[in-house]
């Protein structure tokens, strides 16, 4: 894996694929050559456990990729709740109103479909 930054808006790429790669080629520590196959793999080892079980994503209400696939998601959000509330309860000068955490989404999306309108029948 070369580092490069083409093929923007290629149709026929795994959307879900090239936005792994995009992130992964970004990173600061992304070298420009691996060394070896072995050494690719330990790179791409640590990124995607680092990427799936600590990176807070935004997309998501800044929960990991892995609190979301198994469920854990909304109970630390609770716990995030629970601490905002001890700290506007303990502070509440230093907040304009009460904070929340972010919301869960429903759905999540790299590339979300456009809307389609439904043909009106006469």
């Amino acid at each position: 894996v070369l580092r490069s930054h083409s093929r923007p808006r290629t149709s026929n790429d795994n959307p879900y694929s090239e936005a792994q790669f995009k992130t992964m080629k970004y990173v600061p520590d992304f070298p420009e050559r691996f060394g070896s196959l072995a050494d690719a793999r330990s790179f791409c080892d640590a990124f995607f456990t680092a990427y799936n079980h600590e990176h807070r994503h935004s997309g998501i209400g800044m929960h990991t990729p892995a609190s979301v696939h198994y469920g854990t998601a909304a109970q630390i959000r609770e716990q995030r709740q629970a601490t905002l509330d001890a700290a506007y309860t303990t502070h509440p000068h230093r907040f304009a109103r009460r904070p929340r955490p972010p919301r869960l989404p429903e759905t999540a999306w790299i590339n979300q479909p456009a809307q389609q309108t439904q043909p009106v029948s006469v």
